[in-house]
């Protein structure tokens, strides 16, 4: 309605402007005045200039608006791609094989595409919208008076001839543009259209495809086996497997193309951190302690770096293509346990060996049957032969396999599950169920081969963390091999959770109840719950717990990629990156607690009403609590005491082990761990030994006999204190004499050692002195 009113405005005011026959606006007779010139309004010729000029601007702004800018420029390209991966997925569609991996991948696509269709639509729709109020500003030039009124006046129009036509001229421009534009946003909203129809056909098929395959997994599809006979062609067998190979190639390589950002993402993310572990190998290399590697008894960085960064990249391609094409995810599976057994090859007994080959050999079989062999007696014969062998194989075999692993209680249950799913198969392979055997078939070994898989992807994880703390250890000049058995098995704790999840994901997503099961999780924890008039739901107070625990994980872990290690030697703390950890540590959980609190979806007015509630608590009863939280806080950043500080505290005296928010431990000389909370701390006096540096001034009192000077005792004692390593010798000695008598002197000798290894140097002293003046013919008494 618009646009027609918009036509028939502007045709109106060209057919005036340029079509009036001049003549008439020559001998046309003036119209009688019948009121005073001198109180008639009037419009003078700098009025019609101004707006002539107001119609330009006008015009020209509605020009440069229909232009397509850059977004439009991409929604069209976006457009295009869109068709690409729509055609592509038709055409699969066509032909693929009904297998429910490929239909789940369609399902999946076809939703992405329809959601991308309806934001392209949505955009096409606002950008006709913004055509349309382009075209509500060139109509609204009408209202205009003063260009009315010299429309109206054909003595005064043809004064302002040139710059009427210079008007006819943008007009026209902004005319074809817009004309041009539209037909543009048009043509795609119609594609859009079509395009959403097509989707919506191809879900409504892929939908139906799979609640058929549901359904017929759970009844019987064919005969009995022992009613079943094959009298296929061998040429019929051979031109099938060829046909399913093609499709199976096309239907992966379009699933390769339509996830490409995300496979590239990943190998670039695997090619950095592959470049980090090798900047830590060449580095060690450089420095002379590569050797020093085999003593953490490395399983696989001392293989190279290119297969077990592959290893860790195709664990993660897995779980996280869950609704790939069979091919796709089959053809990752058969890659990364090739590349697993390179690693096994040097490693694992023969015995062993044998067996895990003879289990790759049946995957392989497995999966190659699944794929391209028509379902027939031959096919579920050689399916049945296969899942005995998985049976006697999980009864048998499979332990030479489990002693080689770093989680075998993992192994266990996946063994069990192995055994179970190979019976499972046989017994509805045999009464005609075929769809389900072959899912458990297919499942069963992915399960065991999977753990197997997982194992080495933490025994790598856990290699590349100790790389990186002994590196860190050798940048800091500590050469010391400190205790990596018990490391390790602190370190994995947290990352079994997470290959715990990665297995049961996988064995989820074979068995085709990942969907179903993350549905139902969703809609549980999602789920409000209200309580008086508080509504929250599970999932926000999961999501709460899970923040908080990684927080104090990360705080607790986080040292360990500095180099920091419970048994560090006390001369070779650096107490400034100590400093930094502790405040490291206090950030990760400050952050870690508002952003379970944010998390939580805790209103502000609820949450107020638990901080008034909490200040009355520590009126109440934990005033010690927050006075110790907070005196921690002051220690962190005022730094009395750090780390690894030698400091006497009342009664109690030893070394800074660690320090918390709450309380500090010291080790005291006798192996006692003193507990001291922070309040404490701060409200006494402490003597920091450490403070400045690590050095103490000791002294010896020794008394010498003999025929000698002075000057020659002070020349042997500078001279033995000189000698030894365990003295400081940048301050220098000091020498006292208490007494002098004839052949005997009583003498007080100082020197400068580190405070942790006090005790040690001064027998060591004792022991140089006494040695030095027997040598002399001296006799020295300590």
């Amino acid at each position: 309605m618009i646009q027609k009113r918009y036509s028939i405005c502007l045709l109106a005011l060209l057919a005036v402007l340029f079509y009036t026959p001049l003549a008439y606006s020559q001998t046309a007779p003036p119209k009688a005045e019948t009121k005073s010139s001198l109180f008639q309004e009037s419009a003078t010729d700098s009025d019609y200039l101004m707006a002539i000029e107001k119609a330009g601007e006008v015009l020209e702004s509605a020009h440069n608006d229909t232009e397509f800018d850059g977004n439009s420029h991409h929604l069209f390209g976006e457009i295009k791609r869109t068709q690409n991966k729509l055609d592509l997925i038709l055409a699969s569609l066509k032909g693929a094989n009904p297998n429910i991996r490929n239909q789940q991948m369609y399902r999946i696509v076809l939703k992405e595409i329809e959601q991308e269709l309806n934001e392209q639509n949505t955009a096409i729709n606002s950008r006709n919208l913004a055509l349309e109020k382009i075209k509500g500003r060139v109509i609204d030039l009408r209202k205009d008076k003063t260009l009315m009124g010299l429309l109206k006046d054909t003595i005064r129009r043809n004064q302002f001839k040139k710059e009427f036509a210079n008007l006819k001229n943008r007009y026209l421009s902004t005319d074809s543009l817009m004309t041009k534009n539209q037909g543009i946003l048009n043509k795609n909203k119609k594609l859009t259209v079509e395009r959403k129809i097509a989707v919506s056909n191809a879900l409504i098929t892929v939908e139906s495809k799979l609640e058929q395959s549901g359904i017929s997994m759970l009844k019987k599809e064919y005969p009995a086996l022992w009613s079943t006979s094959d009298s296929t062609a061998k040429k019929i067998v051979g031109k099938n497997i060829k046909a399913k190979i093609i499709i199976e190639e096309n239907v992966a390589a379009y699933y390769l193309s339509y996830r490409a950002g995300g496979l590239i993402s990943l190998v670039l993310l695997m090619s950095l951190l592959g470049w980090y572990i090798s900047r830590n190998l060449k580095y060690l290399k450089n420095n002379g302690h590569a050797e020093n590697l085999s003593q953490f008894n490395f399983k696989y960085l001392n293989r190279g770096v290119i297969i077990p960064v592959a290893v860790i990249g195709l664990n993660i391609a897995v779980v996280s293509n869950l609704y790939a094409p069979a091919m796709f995810i089959e053809l990752i599976q058969l890659v990364l346990l090739g590349l697993i057994t390179f690693l096994f090859k040097n490693s694992w007994s023969k015995n062993s060996m044998r067996n895990w080959v003879l289990l790759l050999v049946l995957f392989f079989v497995l999966c190659f049957l699944d794929l391209f062999i028509a379902v027939g007696f031959i096919q579920r014969c050689a399916f049945i032969a296969i899942n005995i062998l998985g049976i006697r194989y999980g009864l048998v075999q499979i332990k030479t396999i489990k002693d080689q692993l770093y989680i075998k209680g993992f192994f266990k249950w996946a063994t069990i599950i192995f055994i179970g799913l190979n019976v499972l198969a046989i017994l509805n392979n045999i009464f005609g169920r075929v769809s389900l055997a072959n899912m458990l078939s297919l499942t069963a070994f992915i399960s065991i081969t999977q753990i197997v898989a997982l194992s080495v992807l933490l025994i790598i994880v856990l290699e590349i963390i100790l790389l990186q703390i002994y590196t860190t250890r050798i940048k800091r000049d500590i050469e010391k091999i400190f205790d990596y058995e018990t490391l390790s098995d602190t370190l994995k704790k947290p990352f079994i959770i997470v290959i715990s999840y990665m297995w049961i994901v996988v064995i989820a997503a074979n068995l085709n109840i990942w969907e179903s099961l993350r549905a139902s999780l969703i809609s549980l924890l999602s789920h409000p719950n209200t309580i008086g008039s508080i509504t929250f739901t599970l999932g926000n107070i999961v999501l709460f717990f899970i923040i908080i625990w990684l927080a104090h994980l990360l705080q607790n872990y986080v040292a360990y990629f500095f180099g920091e290690v419970d048994d560090e030697n006390e001369e070779n703390i650096n107490k400034r990156q100590h400093s930094k950890l502790l405040i490291t540590r206090l950030v990760v959980l400050i952050s870690g607690y508002l952003l379970a609190v944010a998390a939580s979806g805790m209103p502000l007015d609820k949450l107020s009403i638990l901080l008034g509630a909490l200040g009355v608590g520590v009126g109440l009863g934990l005033q010690s609590v927050v006075n110790n939280f907070v005196s921690g806080i002051i220690l962190i950043f005022d730094k009395p005491i750090q780390i690894g500080d030698v400091i006497n505290i009342s009664s109690d005296s030893g070394r800074v082990k660690s320090m918390g928010l709450r309380t500090t431990k010291i080790n005291s000389a006798n192996g006692a761990e003193i507990i001291i909370p922070n309040g404490n701390l701060l409200s006494q006096n402490i003597t920091n030994w450490t403070y400045t540096d690590n050095f103490k001034l000791v002294e010896i009192a020794i008394e010498v006999s003999g025929e000698i000077m002075p000057e020659e005792i002070n020349t042997l004692i500078l001279e033995s204190l000189e000698s030894m390593e365990l003295v400081n010798n940048t301050k220098a000695p000091q020498i006292y004499y208490t007494a002098i008598a004839d052949g005997k002197f009583k003498l007080q000798v100082k020197f400068w050692c580190s405070i942790y290894r006090t005790e040690e140097t001064i027998s060591s002293a004792r022991q140089m002195l006494y040695s030095n003046f027997k040598a002399k013919g001296l006799t020295l008494s300590t």
